[in-house]
């Protein structure tokens, strides 16, 4: 997985990273307190990374320890 969406998006949902998204791998849900990141489709360009006012994007490798989870998270957000 590419990039990740961690726990500042919760609450926030600021679609700023879906609008500069050149593939529009970035989703959510009506019920979902935050956006995902379609690992399947991602292509590592980091447009959303710049664009996110909370900072809640990071680079898989780069996420904070204490966010770790939130790897999970967004895979398991699009395993249906």
């Amino acid at each position: 997985m590419p990039y990740v969406i961690a726990e500042p998006c919760i609450g926030v949902k600021d679609a700023s990273c879906v609008d500069v998204c050149p593939i529009d791998c970035i989703h959510t849900a009506d019920n979902a307190e935050q956006y995902f990141i379609n690992p399947g489709q991602c292509i590592d360009c980091a447009a959303c990374e710049s664009a996110c006012p909370v900072s809640a994007i990071c680079f898989d490798a780069d996420l904070p320890a204490e966010w770790s989870s939130f790897i999970q998270v967004n895979r398991a957000f699009f395993k249906d």
